[in-house]
C-alpha cells in the first residue's frame, strides 16, 4: 500500500486525520484531500462544544467505546506535542432523583468496563467539592475530562498533511466516486473529473455522508437528518460560577442530551445544545431553508415514526428553541445561582444524525467498506474525540482488507 494513489473526500477532522494516519504509516504514499469550501474544517470541525470525551457512556465493547478512549489518549498527545491549548477541566454528570440516580450507576458501570481513567461517584456533599454552586443528589466525577478546540487541531493537522507532502485541494465540491479496474474516479460538481485516478478513496463527508455514499454505489441507509444545536455563553462577569463541565443524567426516553454547562477552552462558560431539527443541513445561522434537505427528511419514513416515537422530547427542545429563558432555567436546575444569567448566542452546532428506516438513531459508528471506497457513515459525537482513533482503525484495519 506504501506507493499507492489515495482520495480523501472531506477536510474536517475526520478526513484530516485520515490523510494524516496514511502519511504517517505510509510515508511513500500520495494522499489528497478534497474539501468544497475554501478552508479545512468549516463544518461540524469547528461547531460543536469542544469536549475531549472520556468514555463515560458507551456501550462496552462498540466502537464509539473502542475509539474514544484511544482518541482522547492521542488528542492529548497531539496537543502537547504542538502546542495547542488542551484544559482538564473535568465533568460531573449530576442526577437531581432516585430514579436519575439508577441511570447514573449504570453509566458508572459503563465507565468502569471502558476503563475511563479515575471515574468515581459523589455524594451531594462530595459534588459541592468539585463544583462548589451544583446541586444533586448524587454524581459522576470524571477528572480527565477536557476541552480543546477542534478547529485548531484540524488546522494543525492540515500543515502536517502538507509538510508531509500531501495535498488539500479546496473549493472542490466531489459529488460522487465511481470504481472501474481498481481505480477510482473523483466526479466534481462542474461535472468535471480530477485528472488523476486514484487506487482508494476515504469519504469523510459528514452532514452529505448519505448522499455521497449513495452516489458512489453504496447503499441508501441509514440516512442523515439534520438537528441543530444552539449554545449561549454566559455573562463572563459568573463565568467562574462554573469550574468545568456539569452534564444531566441522559434519559433514555429522549434521544438527545440535554442542556448542560461546558467550559470553553477560551475560558468562556456556555450552555447547551438544544436539538431540534435543522431546516438545512449546514444552516448555521439557523436564518437560511435549504428546501431539498428540508423535502429529503420529510419524504423519509423514517423521519416520520422516529417522529411518532419522540413528541414528548420535541416538545421540551421547542421550547428551549423558542425561549432563551427557558433554555437558561433547565441549566439552572443544577446551579440554581445562575437562573437569571444573561446570555448571547454563541455556536449553532449540527449533528449528523444516521436514521434508519424503521426511526431509530444509529447510535454507533458506521465505517462501511463499498469496493474501495471506505464511508464513514456516521460518526456523531464523540467523533471528534475519536477522530484520531478513526483514522487508525481505517487505515489499519478496515483497508488492509483489500
Amino acid at each position: 500500500m506504501t506507493d499507492k494513489h489515495y482520495a480523501i473526500i472531506g477536510g474536517g477532522i475526520n478526513g484530516l486525520a485520515v490523510a494524516r494516519q496514511l502519511l504517517l504509516d505510509h510515508p511513500a504514499a500520495k494522499v489528497t484531500v478534497f474539501e468544497k469550501e475554501s478552508a479545512v474544517a468549516m463544518h461540524q470541525s469547528s461547531h460543536n462544544s469542544g469536549v475531549v470525551h472520556a468514555g463515560l457512556y458507551y456501550e462496552p465493547g462498540g466502537l464509539k467505546a473502542r475509539l474514544c478512549r484511544r482518541g482522547a489518549e492521542l488528542v492529548q498527545q497531539y496537543c502537547a506535542e504542538n502546542q495547542i491549548a488542551y484544559d482538564e477541566c473535568g465533568k460531573v454528570v449530576v442526577a437531581l432523583s432516585k430514579e436519575e440516580e439508577g441511570r447514573l450507576d449504570t453509566i458508572y458501570q459503563k465507565s468502569l468496563a471502558n476503563k475511563v481513567p479515575d471515574v468515581r461517584m459523589l455524594n451531594a456533599e462530595q459534588i459541592k467539592e468539585i463544583e462548589p454552586n451544583c446541586i444533586g443528589t448524587r454524581a459522576l466525577y470524571s477528572p480527565r475530562t477536557a476541552i480543546v478546540s477542534y478547529g485548531d487541531i484540524a488546522i494543525k493537522i492540515a500543515e502536517e498533511i502538507k509538510r508531509k507532502g500531501g495535498e488539500i485541494i479546496l473549493g472542490r465540491k466531489v459529488t460522487h466516486l465511481s470504481e472501474k479496474n481498481s481505480k477510482i474516479n473523483v466526479h466534481f460538481q462542474d461535472n468535471e473529473q480530477h485528472s488523476s485516478q486514484f487506487d482508494y478513496a476515504v469519504s469523510c463527508a459528514g452532514l452529505q455522508s448519505d448522499r455521497l455514499a449513495m452516489h458512489s454505489g453504496d447503499i441508501e441507509t441509514p440516512k442523515i437528518v439534520p438537528f441543530f444545536g444552539q449554545y449561549y455563553v454566559i455573562d463572563s462577569n459568573f463565568k467562574d460560577h462554573v469550574k468545568g463541565l456539569i452534564y444531566p443524567v441522559p434519559d433514555p426516553k429522549y434521544p438527545f442530551l440535554g442542556v448542560h454547562f461546558t467550559k470553553r477552552i477560551d475560558g468562556q462558560m456556555t450552555i447547551g445544545p438544544n436539538a431540534f431539527i435543522s431546516f438545512g443541513r449546514e444552516n448555521y445561522s439557523g436564518k437560511n431553508i435549504n428546501i431539498s434537505d428540508v423535502y429529503d427528511f420529510l419524504t423519509y419514513k423514517g423521519f416520520w415514526k422516529f417522529s411518532a416515537k419522540n413528541v414528548n422530547a420535541a416538545m421540551r427542545e421547542l421550547k428551549t428553541v423558542l425561549s432563551q429563558t427557558n433554555f437558561v432555567e433547565e441549566a439552572a436546575k443544577y446551579v440554581p445561582c445562575l437562573a437569571d444569567v444573561s446570555v448571547a448566542p454563541a455556536t449553532r452546532g449540527i449533528r449528523a444524525q444516521a436514521m434508519e428506516s424503521d426511526g431509530s438513531l444509529v447510535d454507533d459508528f458506521v465505517i462501511r467498506q463499498h469496493g474501495r471506497i471506505t464511508h464513514i457513515r456516521n460518526a456523531p459525537s464523540p467523533g471528534a474525540t475519536s477522530s484520531m482513533a478513526i483514522a487508525e482503525y481505517i487505515v489499519r484495519e478496515v483497508m488492509t482488507h483489500n
